[in-house]
């Protein structure tokens, strides 16, 4: 799912191999990668080096052919060689003076700007140029599981879209939504930290959460960063966007709506016994009983739960994107809480890029105890009907066995087809915490995938 091109695959073909024999050649060969962006400026440099000798030959040959030169010109000159060997010879002069300052300013540029790594300047523009041609990737969730996703696709591109849910109602987003009345950032901020170009003290203070203090016991810095950017700016998604630049973010983040929605769930009860309903996303998985429907509604009453709009620019993401992905993420208050949103689900349906749901690892406490990846494809059918998603991704690597006393499961693939989409199968765990995704395995296991965009009717 990388696009790839001809001419790159030709020079990464003879680049390889230049490598084995000539690395440091190659190495700085890179700066005529497809894509980089410098050999034009290159070329113009020496179009521009030719001129200005051109101009200096016509003043010294008119010179030489005016004025009387010592006899010792000849020799200086070497007008001894035959011109045309001698315009080969200033050719190859001229061409290597070029070559050796192109280096020369890539180490002085280096030293100048430091770096966390110390990486060559060529690979550290080379990377970003690949990362910018990247697929249109557009990511929807909440939680840790979209953020744990974000951290490792933004090794392999730039173009990044990140859809989150704005139901969340507890800890330091739940009272700066309704102390401050914006939506809330929690999501969001981790969304940020997880696509900041590199982990630096300002991703580091992004998420530092304050432990005391009458007030602040509780905030997130991030939280209260986005809110005071909020007043500054006039808008929830314009202090969204301005966040993101402070951090270097690689991709935006966007609000799956921009209205004050929340997440309400209906829950199985015993034979006989009233229906248990229960508002508010923290207050759901506390409940601890099989959850039978979550829904939206408006906070405010006054409102008709059909006036719940999808923010546009989640919409045209989505319909513009080469690859969608849902997930990882809690089942019922972070990845439906997104397909609730009238308009986002509608958009899966219409959008042409393939559409990844990615099942959890493990199942969750008070969300989704007992469940197989059937069960959980199962309950996005029931909420939001067919077509919205293509694939199922399914972890295989069932080698890291959870603690004998843990209560949760870990999740196998379905042993056999599924009615509604296609499963996919990869090893994406993280050694030492079998109960959730590896950031990198998952983003590499998503980039390989050979998948097109099934042509299938209702599967």
């Amino acid at each position: 799912m990388v696009q790839r091109f001809p001419l790159e695959d030709l020079y990464t073909f003879f680049a390889q191999r230049l490598n084995t024999r000539f690395p440091r050649m190659a190495a700085e060969l890179k700066w005529l990668a497809p894509g980089m962006g410098v050999k034009r400026w290159i070329i113009l440099l020496i179009v521009g080096t030719t001129i200005v000798g051109l101009g200096l030959a016509y003043i010294l040959v008119n010179f030489y052919r005016e004025l009387g030169f010592p006899d010792f010109a000849f020799y200086v000159t070497l007008q001894f060689i035959p011109r045309i060997l001698r315009g080969f010879m200033f050719l190859a002069i001229g061409i290597g003076c070029i070559a050796l300052a192109v280096v020369r300013l890539n180490q002085s540029l280096l030293a100048a700007v430091g770096g966390e790594s110390q990486a060559r300047l060529v690979d550290v523009v080379y990377r970003a140029r690949q990362k910018e041609r990247g697929a249109k990737i557009v990511a929807l969730g909440g939680g840790t599981g979209l953020s744990t996703l974000l951290r490792g696709l933004k090794e392999y591109t730039s173009n990044i879209t990140a859809i989150v849910t704005v139901a969340d109602d507890g800890g330091s987003s739940g009272r700066i939504r309704r102390e401050l009345g914006l939506p809330p950032p929690g999501d969001i901020r981790a969304c940020i930290a997880a696509l900041a170009d590199s982990e630096s003290l300002i991703t580091q203070l992004f998420q530092y959460r304050f432990g005391e203090g009458e007030g602040l016991n509780g905030h997130s810095f991030g939280n209260l960063f986005i809110a005071a950017m909020a007043n500054i700016t006039g808008s929830f998604e314009q202090a969204v966007a301005e966040s993101g630049r402070v951090l270097a973010v690689r991709g935006r983040i966007l609000p799956s709506t921009l209205q004050d929605v929340m997440l309400s769930a209906d829950f199985h009860t015993i034979k006989d016994t009233p229906p248990l309903r229960v508002h508010g996303e923290s207050e759901i998985p506390k409940v601890r009983q099989p959850i039978a429907r979550v829904y939206l509604r408006p906070l405010s009453s006054r409102f008709d739960p059909g006036s719940i709009r999808a923010y546009p620019e989640a919409v045209r993401a989505i319909l513009e994107a080469d690859v969608i992905l849902t997930g990882p993420g809690s089942l019922y208050t972070s990845i439906l809480p997104n397909l609730l949103v009238p308009g986002i689900a509608e958009a899966l349906r219409a959008a042409r890029a393939p559409k990844i749901y990615i099942c959890n690892v493990a199942t969750q406490l008070g969300e989704t105890e007992g469940y197989s990846a059937a069960d959980h494809m199962a309950a996005l059918v029931d909420h939001v009907g067919t077509g919205v998603f293509d694939y199922m991704l399914v972890n295989d690597d069932l080698s890291h066995p959870l603690p004998v006393d843990w209560t949760i499961s870990l999740i196998e693939p379905p042993a056999g087809p599924l009615p509604t989409c296609q499963v996919l199968r990869a090893r994406v765990v993280e050694e030492g915490h079998p109960w959730r995704h590896d950031s990198y395995k998952l983003a590499r296991a998503i980039v390989t995938l050979p998948i097109d965009r099934p042509n299938h009717n209702g599967h």
